[in-house]
């Protein structure tokens, strides 16, 4: 079986390593707001090209900080991408409104051209989401936010190491946010997150907002949460942060091994992967009209996938206030029906890719009518 993750293999990989860092924390017995919490922000921020690091207990948290950090709340509206949740859900938790904006379905990311007729006067943030680990045009959205007086908030929860020319991914912002889930790029043995920011206000407020709101010990000067990376993940990712680059190089290399094999097949369908990005690959998601056969014919010929966003944010039960129905973000509704999610993670052996890519191809296959014969006259 071609497993679609394989989270063991890499920790078997740095298992002394990662068994020598968790073990040093509990030595030390310190587990909350240590020293590998401070290190492995400083060094994240240096990663990313940012002046400040907050650590954070989820992605989730990292976007609901992020627009708290902007004051946002009751009676403002928040733009961000109706195939993806997150923002939605991060918005909702603020008391604001979400604003949906339909999706690419060439790439799945937030569709630029639509931002403008997204627009409110209430509008305050737009969240545009480095979906699979491919950066959205940010020199274009901020100038759209320029252009109506918004903040940017950067959701790169799947773009650890990703850029744009020589921007990375979280740093063409207000704020970035990520996710350290195990399955990242960059992922913890638990959930974890950080924002990222070169503005010294929002980074102080940040670290407030994320430590119940505590301006110094016993003084609290605003209303916040306990979302605080702990010692023992900070310690981990302190471990694998130097393979990261090397890590998301094998995952271009898959990436590119799947696109050449793909690119004749006439039903299933690579998204579009645009110029001047170095795509972090989180995912390989290919478009299949007929993606529930394409699923089941894999799973028979022991090739696991997944599906990611099956279900757009306007058609969610969370979301049913919205007022929204189907064909109200025809794009968004396309993608979800058509994506699938095949097997990419560094430790994924050549025979694995070589087993995928000929299911793939003999799906691909069968999906096609035989040539007819000529007739004999």
């Amino acid at each position: 079986m071609v497993p679609f993750l394989e989270c063991r293999r890499q920790y078997e990989a740095l298992r002394n390593e990662v068994d020598a860092a968790v073990a040093a924390v509990c030595r030390k017995g310190w587990f909350v707001q240590g020293d590998n919490v401070e290190r492995f922000e400083a060094e994240w921020a240096s990663y990313c090209g940012t002046r400040y690091c907050i650590g954070v207990g989820s992605g989730i948290d990292a976007l609901t900080l992020a627009l708290k950090a902007l004051g946002i709340g009751p009676g403002d509206d928040v733009l961000t991408p109706a195939n993806v949740v997150y923002g939605a859900i991060a918005t909702a938790l603020c008391g604001a409104n979400v604003v949906l904006v339909d999706a690419d379905e060439d790439t799945g990311l937030v569709e630029l051209g639509a931002l403008e007729s997204s627009v409110t006067p209430a509008a305050r943030v737009v969240i545009p989401v480095h979906l699979y680990g491919q950066m959205v045009d940010m020199e274009r959205v901020r100038r759209f936010a320029r252009a109506h007086d918004l903040r940017v908030v950067e959701d790169a929860c799947q773009a650890h190491g990703a850029s744009l020319r020589t921007t990375k991914a979280g740093a063409c912002s207000d704020i970035g946010c990520f996710s350290f889930y195990p399955s990242k790029n960059l992922g913890a043995f638990g959930d974890g997150g950080a924002i990222v920011t070169d503005d010294p206000t929002l980074a102080e407020s940040l670290r407030m907002l994320h430590n119940y709101g505590q301006q110094s010990r016993d003084r609290y000067a605003c209303i916040g949460l306990n979302s605080r990376l702990d010692e023992l993940q900070a310690a981990i990712l302190r471990t694998k942060l130097p393979h990261l680059d090397r890590w998301n190089d094998l995952r271009r290399r898959i990436a590119d091994f799947y696109h050449a094999r793909f690119e004749p097949l006439r039903h299933v369908k690579c998204l579009e992967v645009l110029p001047e990005r170095e795509h972090a690959y989180h995912l390989f998601v290919v478009k299949c009209e007929r993606r529930e056969e394409l699923r089941s014919f894999l799973r028979d010929r022991g090739v696991g996938t997944q599906v990611h966003y099956p279900i757009p944010v306007h058609l969610q039960p969370a979301f049913a206030g919205l007022g929204l129905g189907e064909g109200n973000f025809p794009g968004a509704e396309r993608l979800s029906g058509q994506v699938l999610s095949l097997p990419l993670f560094p430790e994924l052996t050549s025979e694995e890719m070589e087993q995928t890519a000929c299911a793939v191809e003999a799906f691909d296959a069968a999906c096609s009518p035989a040539p007819q014969k000529a007739k004999l006259q």
